[in-house]
């Protein structure tokens, strides 16, 4: 008989990661899959354009039923595990259905953060999350006028965006003074303020959220300051947790996500994770590029090819709003010591800032042209010597070659 892998969750970072391992081994395993979502899995970075009205949801999905079958996969889609017991090895399914595992790959991802305010439970205050929260904007805007978003980040602006061309009139809350403040600097951050502005979004800045109100669907939002906006709708883009509650329950070294080391192999070596919900020598991640390298290096040991090491690496942040152009990578604040070059092309509307430490580039931000985004990328991953082209570097490869 084959060992059984099972795999609880059944998003982006468990299913690269099953991908993986078919490429290197494809008869290996048994495998069974287990996933809170009634779909096969789908790819949750384009549910901005399915709310845009740009993709369906067929446009979006990466494995179909067809696929789990075809590779001889078990799926039980809609169907979360609820149990992990690691003496006996098995784990239980909402259903009470019961599998037994030799490996265990733990990919749940994470959760959204809603704010406990007043009336955070009322109809009408949504997540940004998955294909059900996407179908609930779509139908509220068919049927409302005012929408509230919490949280001015990548994820808030993409929401406001696709509810904006729904038609709705939309408010994007923010509780800092810069929109995207964990990807961009101020100068960057008012130009895509700006433009968000010149379509029609509108924006409270510095605004703390005290109550979401209603009798029984929301109907405002009031902030600390005593004002108040109309909202038919709130979508809460605050951020995420590790979703860990079933790891920590079945006994798994945890802090603020799983704790797994180079391999993705946590404190009980049968036992992996990878995505959203773990943690590598103390940070986590959101981005799809770490954890694809994840999933390589995850899969290459199920596979016993264990050869790989995970290494955490930067990751660009792009903007995904239409017609905006926005690119940032590293650490673009800078610290004591660091130099700053500067381009404003205030008639083109292209903002570049690079941060130097020394003769090596550590950091960009690109407003309005972002084709030299990759250029800078590589040069920051490889600690490239940049002095030679120092005088040239704001104005891309072709004239710093």
């Amino acid at each position: 008989m084959k060992p059984a892998l099972v795999v609880v969750g059944n998003g982006m970072a468990g299913m690269r990661t099953v991908e993986e391992l078919l490429a290197l081994a494809p008869d290996l395993y048994d495998i069974t899959v287990f996933g809170a979502e009634p779909h096969g899995n789908y790819n949750r970075i384009l549910l901005s354009p399915v709310l845009a009205g740009e993709k369906s949801v067929d446009d979006i999905m990466l494995n179909t039923r067809e696929w789990y079958e075809a590779n001889g996969i078990t799926l039980h889609a809609g169907d979360p595990v609820v149990h992990i017991d690691r003496r006996r090895r098995i784990v239980r399914a909402q259903s009470g259905h019961e599998v037994r595992y030799d490996r265990l790959l733990i990919a749940t991802g994470s959760k959204p953060f809603i704010i406990p305010v007043p009336g955070h439970e009322l109809p009408g205050v949504l997540a940004f999350r998955d294909i059900a929260d996407v179908e609930s904007m779509l139908s509220a805007s068919r049927d409302h006028t005012h929408a509230v978003v919490i949280g001015g980040g990548l994820l808030g602006l993409e929401a406001a965006n696709g509810l904006l061309k729904q038609g709705m009139a939309v408010t994007v809350v923010h509780v800092t003074d810069a929109l995207m403040n964990q990807q961009l600097d101020k100068p960057a951050a008012q130009l895509l303020q700006r433009a968000l502005e010149a379509r029609g979004l509108k924006f409270m800045l510095e605004a703390q959220t005290a109550e979401i109100v209603g009798p029984d669907r929301v109907t405002a939002v009031r902030f600390k300051d005593g004002t108040e906006i109309p909202a038919d709708l709130v979508v809460m883009t605050a951020g995420v947790r590790p979703n860990i509650e079933l790891a920590k329950s079945a006994g798994l070294h945890c802090e603020r996500a799983i704790v797994v080391d180079d391999t993705l192999q946590s404190y009980d070596p049968r036992v992996y994770a990878v995505g959203e919900c773990v943690q590598h020598r103390r940070a986590t991640f959101g981005l799809v590029a770490p954890i694809w390298e994840q999933a390589k290096v995850c899969a290459a040991h199920l596979a016993g090819a264990g050869h790989r090491r995970y290494v955490q690496q930067a990751s660009p942040t792009r903007l995904k709003v239409t017609g905006i152009e926005l690119y940032s990578v590293g650490d673009f604040i800078g610290a004591e010591g660091s130099e700053d070059l500067v381009l404003r092309d205030a008639r083109r509307g292209v903002y570049k800032r690079l941060v130097l430490d020394g003769p090596c580039l550590v950091g960009a931000v690109l407003y309005g042209d972002v084709q030299d985004g990759p250029w800078y990328f590589d040069l920051i991953q490889r600690g490239a010597d940049i002095s030679a082209m120092r005088h040239q570097l704001l104005f891309g490869p072709a004239l710093a070659a």
